[in-house]
């Protein structure tokens, strides 16, 4: 499946869209910053549309700032 369709990212795949690196993006789930799930092999998958959310408020921020 084109991973444009997926609904869940890979933390590098989330990282791309954020602009930034995917140990950032890790490092924002532990800490609860970003909801994400955790497979059954221990990695962690993102939401698309959570990761689209977080992009736009961070877009948001940076026009307001």
């Amino acid at each position: 499946m084109d991973p444009a369709q997926r609904e869940y990212l890979t933390p590098r795949e989330a990282a791309q869209m954020l602009g930034v690196s995917p140990k950032t993006v890790v490092r924002w789930a532990a800490e609860r910053r970003i909801p994400s799930l955790v497979t059954l092999g221990g990695h962690r998958r993102f939401k698309r549309e959570e990761i689209e959310h977080l992009l736009q408020r961070m877009s948001e921020a940076d026009e307001s700032s």
